[in-house]
């Protein structure tokens, strides 16, 4: 029986095109593989097009080679075999060079970049033991799109209306070989509508006449019994054919109906700018901004806003591509799970005489002094500048009030966001670990869609850089943390600019207030956070958030008040909470001491602090402060050996392993000690960088590239033995 072939436009066929005759010769050879595409033979070329021009586009040259797909963040990179043909590009995991059979002697395709069969080889050395693999992505060209990246010369981007691809080659010259295939292969079927020549016969058009049949018998000298029994021969074989043809022209239809749906998703998103979100759950996988001379253009899609990827076994699995909200529900972030209390100690902790380590070192800089785990907690001042972000959704909620064109909302939110990263201070009595010069710290929470890296740029004195990006905005700054001993009390001044950017361009800048940590000798160790905060905006709306100082007889310790005002100096709105409980506000200039409990108050709320976890620890870690730490599965693998979860004396002190963890920090100490002289011998930071001596450290790029790579030859092992001889020549 022979396989039905369609046309590139309806359907694929990934079976070979075997026809009866194939089993009466046993001397043909055998077929081609499943994989090789071809247009359909039923359905002429001229019935689509209405020329011979578009015969020869259509019969040309294939494009094959190999290319690089972003997959997902566990996985990174994977290699897959792409092949370009009658306006559809396809994909497959098949790179063994025994199952590569994809193109036969007699194929007119054009390889781009090196696949010979050696590096196939060293692609999948383990694939030995694996089954082949059958699925095939496809890609129609009709009713996508593509363009190049504009940070990485060897990347692009391939848009459908359910998935973005994304593509990496070798080289420049592979990349623009790709690009010039593929606007070449879409002039072969230009995006139209569906609704122009694609008509066909109809099967109730469709007859037969015997009359030529019964006159060439006739004048054989078939008697009428014998012409009359061929006649019915014959209108029972057309009957079979025409019931096939009526099924066939159904099938089509269907088909048609379908690509027109997705060709009027596509049209839209064209239209406005915006690739269709469909399947993309609540995060689009691009986003627009305006230019200057008011046209809309693509930002540069990234790796950190991507909520899900397709790879070809997933995509095959969809049974409805029509619909929108099957696709939604397989993002994957409901599957993130995430732990909810930290591992059980292995040891019990031995208290250690606080009063006996710090007599020596009053008036000192915290941040040079050497103390024993029990004063720490098991996260490092890296992952506490991540714990920041906990209320991540308050800084999305000012991009889409900007978005909306309320400003006042958008600096509202913004001002929540700058309190809640203290809410939780609120009982946290141990300090977080000195990072060590190099050290870093990545954090991939795609179910708030934000990504997130850190890094110690500086020792003396001690400097630490952030960045991070969210939907919509962008979030960036350093922190030099100058702590003292006062004896009774431990005082922390945070210096630096944190800095907020929005996509639309508005701009907000802060710095922190300072924070005290009294009664370190007698009475309950508490902390309190005291100061103006200034949030500076570029645009309408500034803030201003004064921290009052708790004193002794403070019955109602915590408050924050404040206000937003406008360029002309008007108050826009009153700000008051609690930096350890909520935020409110009233628009217009209200009464700044309005209570919170007070049922008549017509204040709104901003923000609230989530409720502490169920399991509580000594070191009172938030829900989200635990996971901060957590060596998820598979992520070990993906991490530098910089990063602060690899670190012993943090790791062996979460563990509960307090004889380890001091034995490791201590040896540590010793490293950190080199550091100055490091840092002399012209150390410079690999992830960030600042132009001029006043300016704030930024993100020059490449972190989550390299990942994707799992490129780390440039990063030394700095949790790894260290000794003075492996300093660098101060000369």
């Amino acid at each position: 029986m022979r396989v039905k072939e369609l046309h590139p436009l309806c359907c694929i066929t990934l079976e070979s095109p075997h026809t009866l005759d194939e089993d009466n010769d046993a001397n043909k050879p055998p077929p081609e593989p499943a994989t090789n595409l071809t247009r359909s033979r039923s359905l002429p070329a001229t019935s689509l097009t209405g020329g011979s021009n578009r015969r020869s586009l259509t019969t040309a040259g294939s494009v094959a080679g190999i290319l690089y797909k972003w997959t997902n963040f566990s996985k990174g990179w994977r290699s897959r075999y792409f092949l370009l043909r009658n306006g559809i590009l396809s994909y497959s995991k098949i790179r063994r060079p025994e199952n590569l059979n994809l193109l036969s002697s007699s194929d007119d395709v054009r390889l781009i970049g090196n696949i010979s069969a050696d590096r196939l080889s060293r692609m999948d050395s383990c694939s030995g033991r694996r089954k082949q693999e059958k699925n095939v992505g496809i890609v129609h060209l009709k009713v996508s799109s593509f363009r190049e990246s504009k940070s990485d010369d060897r990347k692009f981007y391939i848009f459908t209306a359910t998935k973005t691809l994304h593509l990496r080659t070798d080289s420049i010259s592979d990349k623009a070989a790709w690009l010039q295939a593929l606007a070449s292969a879409k002039c072969i079927f230009p995006l139209r509508s569906l609704n122009g020549d694609f008509s066909f016969t109809s099967p109730k058009d469709l007859s037969i006449s015997t009359e030529r049949l019964k006159k060439r018998l006739h004048e054989a000298g078939m008697n009428e019994n014998l012409v009359k029994e061929c006649e019915q021969i014959m209108l029972s074989e057309f009957s079979e054919m025409h019931g096939q043809i009526r099924l066939l022209h159904e099938e089509r239809t269907n088909l048609f109906d379908a690509l027109r749906q997705l060709e009027e998703a596509n049209l839209e998103a064209g239209g406005s700018g915006i690739h269709s979100s469909l399947g993309r759950g609540k995060f689009s996988e691009c986003s627009t901004t305006a230019s200057s001379d008011g046209k809309q253009e693509f930002e540069d899609v990234s790796e950190e806003d991507e909520p899900s990827f397709h790879d070809t076994k997933e995509y095959f699995n969809e049974p409805n591509i029509g619909s929108g909200s099957n696709l939604s529900n397989n993002s994957g972030y409901a599957d993130i799970k995430r732990r909810t209390k930290l591992p059980d100690p292995a040891e019990k902790e031995k208290a250690v005489s606080l009063w006996s380590m710090i007599k020596d070192n009053v008036g000192k800089d915290l941040t040079r002094v050497c103390l024993p785990v029990f004063f720490n907690e098991p996260i490092s001042s890296l992952q506490k500048c991540f714990e920041d972000l906990e209320y991540s959704y308050l800084l999305d909620q000012a991009y889409e009030h900007g978005k909306s064109g309320n400003g006042l909302l958008r600096a509202l939110n913004v001002a929540a966001f700058a309190v809640s990263g203290y809410a939780s201070t609120e009982g946290r009595h141990c300090k977080p670990f000195n990072p060590l010069l190099g050290e870093t710290y990545e954090a991939d929470f795609p179910e708030k869609g934000i990504r997130f890296f850190s890094e110690k740029v500086s020792h003396h004195p001690t400097v630490i850089a952030s960045h991070c990006e969210g939907k919509g905005w962008k979030f960036w700054g350093d922190t030099n943390l100058r702590s003292k001993f006062w004896g009774r009390s431990i005082q922390v001044e945070p210096v630096g600019v944190l800095t907020l950017e929005f996509d639309d361009g508005e701009v907000f800048q802060w710095s922190k207030v300072t924070s005290t940590i009294y009664n370190i000798i007698l009475g309950k160790l508490y902390c309190d956070h005291h100061g103006v905060m200034q949030i500076r905006g570029n645009r309408q709306y500034s803030c201003t958030l004064k921290f009052k100082e708790q004193s002794i007889l403070e019955r109602n310790p915590h408050q924050v008040n404040g206000f937003v005002e406008d360029v002309a100096g008007r108050k826009a709105a009153t700000v008051f909470g609690k930096w350890d409980d909520s935020l409110y506000y009233v628009a217009g200039d209200g009464v700044s001491k309005t209570k919170v409990s007070d049922p008549a108050s017509n204040a709104s709320l901003l923000w609230r602090r989530t409720k502490p976890p169920l399991n509580v620890t000594r070191y009172n870690l938030t829900s989200f402060a635990i996971t901060l730490n957590e060596l998820t599965p598979g992520l070990k693998e993906m991490l530098p050996p910089t990063d602060s979860r690899l670190r012993p004396d943090q790791r062996h002190l979460e563990n509960g392993e307090y004889e380890k963890a001091n034995l490791e920090k201590q040896r540590l100490e010793r490293r950190q000690r080199m550091s100055r002289q490091l840092q002399e011998s012209g150390w410079r930071p690999r992830w960030f960088d600042k132009q001029g001596e006043n300016e704030t450290f930024k993100y020059t790029g490449g972190y989550w590239e390299a990942r994707g790579y799992r490129k780390w030859d440039d990063c030394p092992n700095i949790f790894g033995e260290f000794t003075e001889e492996q300093l660098p020549d101060s000369a």
